[in-house]
């Protein structure tokens, strides 16, 4: 079976469902492929950031948005010993309409997105439809192949653009080049349940040489145990009972539940990437988010670095999709404005592996320059610049005015401005 489309996306997470609304509301008609039956898995980017909630405003769902359970963060802090806490980053300081993080289940935010897409004519959402190869004509790519409920197919596109993530097939076989970056340590993923009082979000528990990050959910919370790179096999050997008593020493308040983790089967190993194509296109295809540049789940910032690539992308590219005249260079234009925040998020996270990080998962304490220390302590208002870099980031992006459904749109602001 063969079909076409003028824009294939690959991959129905947080960049490919974003794109694929916001071109459909240009009137490019966009197919988004996802493999899966659902967006229901656990241990998915969930912080939603300033700028990505009030980019959810602009579009006409921040209600939808502000409806689904979530707990906010305002601050993220770090102890100093005997109790004592030191602001880090206060986003409470930031001049945004959120002025916090957002926790929220990933699937719930997709859910948004593609009920959002179902009221666009040109928005067609694929589930439990899987890309396996690109299609090729003179030199370019020309589409994808895929298989889906009703068997393989061929879906031709003007643009293909691979939203398919970290492990992206797609990347895999194009061609493109990658520049890798050493990372030192790997993530565990798993719930514990809760009971009683919250446990303080985001804020991180060492020892061990482990670092662990309890994240809230309705009922439990989804914890990020972080270890040396190429320990996974050994974690499993020494077992569940192993790993529980670890967790329970880094944070005795979940001694009561810590039952709840039931097996090594519950727990999922993340192996830890920081990465980026050196070039993001050829002729016909486009990768963004973490496609086009793995990022390490330090300060939650992938998801909301993959949405803001698709809101440039949705910008620059629109009006040359509906012109036929998405060309290389074009496509050039989506790396080129991306690339600096991509970099400079990149240099960030690589700092904090090795200031922070590195140190803990060595057995010792995470060293900071002591005239920082006295300077945020002397001007609490010093958080608010950690603040904006996590929760604002560099070259913010703004929805374009064909995907606004806000009556504060900018009149001026145009397709491919």
């Amino acid at each position: 079976m063969s079909e076409t489309t003028t824009c294939a996306i690959i991959g129905g997470g947080p960049a490919g469902m974003m794109l694929g609304l916001l071109l459909s509301r240009a009137g490019v008609h966009v197919t988004v492929l996802e493999k899966h039956a659902d967006f229901l898995r656990d241990f998915r980017g969930d912080t939603v950031h300033p700028t990505t909630a009030g980019l959810l405003d602009e579009l006409g769902l921040g209600e939808r948005f502000a409806a689904l359970p979530q707990s906010r963060v305002e601050r993220l802090t770090a102890g100093l010993g005997e109790g004592r806490q030191l602001t880090l980053a206060d986003f409470t300081r930031l001049r945004v309409d959120h002025p916090y993080i957002a926790m929220v289940p990933q699937w719930d935010l997709l859910n948004v997105l593609a009920e959002a897409g179902a009221d666009e004519p040109a928005f067609d959402l694929r589930m439990s439809t899987e890309a396996t190869g690109l299609l090729h004509e003179n030199g370019r790519v020309a589409g994808v192949r895929y298989t889906g409920p009703e068997g393989p197919g061929e879906l031709r596109a003007d643009l293909t653009v691979a939203c398919d993530g970290r492990g992206s097939m797609v990347r895999g076989t194009s061609g493109l080049t990658v520049r890798e970056y050493p990372v030192t340590f790997d993530a565990w993923w798993f719930r514990v349940p809760v009971r009683g009082r919250p446990v303080p979000a985001l804020i991180p528990r060492a020892g061990l040489g482990r670092l662990i990050i309890p994240i809230p959910r309705d009922g439990y919370l989804q914890m990020a145990l972080m270890g040396r790179k190429g320990t996974d096999a050994e974690l499993r050997e020494r077992g569940i009972e192993a790993l529980r008593r670890e967790v329970v020493e880094l944070m005795p308040e979940l001694a009561d539940t810590i039952g709840g983790l039931a097996s090594m089967d519950d727990v999922k190993h993340l192996d830890v990437r920081v990465d980026r194509l050196r070039r993001w296109h050829t002729e016909g295809l486009l990768c963004i988010g973490d496609a086009a540049h793995a990022m390490s789940p330090i300060a939650g910032v992938g998801i909301n670095l993959a949405v803001q690539d698709a809101v440039a992308a949705a910008r620059l590219l629109a009006e040359p999709l509906r012109s036929g005249r998405a060309t290389g260079r074009r496509l050039d234009a989506v790396r080129r404005r991306r690339l600096l925040p991509t970099v400079a998020t990149q240099t960030l996270q690589r700092i904090l592996h090795k200031r922070v990080v590195g140190p803990i998962l060595a057995g010792r304490r995470p060293t900071a320059p002591k005239p920082l220390l006295s300077a945020v302590r002397a001007l609490p208002q010093l958080s608010a610049v950690p603040a904006y870099l996590i929760g604002v980031g560099v070259r913010p992006e703004r929805a374009p005015a064909f995907g606004r459904r806000d009556v504060r749109a900018a009149a001026g602001d145009r397709p491919g401005t």
